[in-house]
């Protein structure tokens, strides 16, 4: 057999194995059916674009709402929502003014997550006037119910901008809400979890969050009713109240409230870092930053967990008062490792006030400048235990 009819066998088996294998394979999977279009799709042709997009698994914000910073997009949006049950909603970048709340369903059945491009914004119309949050998660159809498929839904990404008068996100029903990765601006109130719908629990997990307020007084950065949530690095800057908890059983990590200096002259000694009216709430390397008082304890605060937190002041007025920890009623706290950085011996600098005697609170390993604490009611040694660092 020659070169050429040898090679000329090679080739034939060749395709013979190939056909061979071919066959055993099996089918390949059909491409998914697309859905009918959206009836309801705002953009001129856009029935194949919503066909298309949603055979790819989620739907476009833009194929009903504009995203041109002019249009009001609120009414569009809900649409959207109410007629995509269980799908991931996208906005890609561009600036979607609402004139009112838009809101999500908390059913399973009828959940929804809300997913933002970087550069997309939720912006509030002039002239808002509602009590209500921008955007209300799970406000729609409420649910208790963890079990259910399409029962974890959430909001991811992008930005929120309150305007300088609108509360910015909310969270009222469902369970185990989540939001991440979002910019929330210019807000009264950056983030609102109302009481859950487990008994008061909401068990909500809310990360990677930077905030900003109006800069006005009653503006808060973050507002928890509810119960059993997980926080995780924030940074809210310029609220009167950094972080306002009325519910019990929360875990903060790697919170940084601030006040800047322009807010200084305006509300300075009603100004809060982290203000607890629940009980048995843990901080784990949390940060008041230049706030006048660092922690406030209600009256009915009880059993908060501080490890590792920090407060920290850059500059004061004589006068101004500085305090690490304020309590309303007894301190009964307990804290570790603590760092309280008094700058400015001209304000009134203290650790520890406290409205009524006799707490079961303890504050262990102290770091601070002993000779800046100069107020004449600071109590801490009456509860404090182990070393101080300088």
């Amino acid at each position: 057999m020659n070169k050429k009819t040898l090679a000329i066998s090679f080739a034939v088996a060749a395709l013979a194995v190939a056909s061979s294998m071919r066959a055993a394979e099996p089918p390949a999977s059909p491409e998914p059916s697309a859905p009918s279009a959206a009836a309801s799709c705002a953009c001129p042709g856009a029935a194949l674009s919503c066909a298309r997009r949603g055979s790819a698994g989620f739907v476009l914000a833009t194929d009903y709402a504009p995203a041109d910073g002019v249009t009001d997009a609120a009414d569009a949006l809900q649409r959207c929502i109410d007629e995509n049950p269980h799908r991931t909603i996208y906005f890609p970048d561009g600036e979607y003014l609402i004139s009112h709340p838009i809101a999500t369903p908390a059913d399973p059945a009828k959940a929804v997550t809300l997913r933002l491009a970087d550069f997309a914004f939720i912006k509030a119309a002039p002239g808002w006037a509602h009590d209500e949050a921008m955007v209300r998660l799970g406000a729609r159809v409420p649910a208790n119910n963890n079990r259910a498929p399409g029962s974890v839904y959430g909001f991811f990404g992008g930005n929120i901008d309150g305007a300088g008068v609108a509360t910015g996100l909310s969270i009222e029903s469902g369970r185990e809400t989540r939001v991440q990765n979002v910019a929330i601006k210019r807000c009264r109130i950056g983030i609102h979890v109302k009481k859950g719908a487990n008994g008061g629990s909401a068990d909500c997990d809310i990360r990677d969050i930077d905030m900003t307020g109006n800069n006005e007084p009653g503006s808060i950065g973050l507002l928890v009713e509810a119960h059993d949530n997980t926080f995780t690095n924030f940074r809210c800057v310029d609220f009167q109240t950094g972080v306002k908890l009325n519910g019990s059983g929360n875990l903060l990590t790697n919170l940084h409230p601030l006040l800047s200096r322009a807010s200084n002259n305006k509300f300075f000694a009603d100004t809060v870092g982290f203000h607890d009216n629940g009980d048995n709430n843990s901080y784990v390397r949390c940060y008041s930053d230049q706030f006048s008082t660092a922690w406030l304890f209600g009256p009915r605060s009880d059993n908060a967990d501080l490890d590792g937190c920090i407060c920290y002041w850059y500059d004061s007025d004589p006068g101004k008062r500085h305090t690490a920890f304020r309590c309303e009623g007894k301190f009964n706290a307990l804290v570790d490792d603590f760092w309280a950085g008094f700058r400015n011996d001209q304000a009134v600098n203290a650790v520890l006030l406290v409205g009524e005697a006799g707490g079961h609170g303890v504050i262990r390993d102290l770091r601070t400048r002993e000779e800046r604490h100069n107020a004449g009611d600071d109590v801490w040694r009456e509860y404090f235990e182990g070393r101080v660092h300088p």
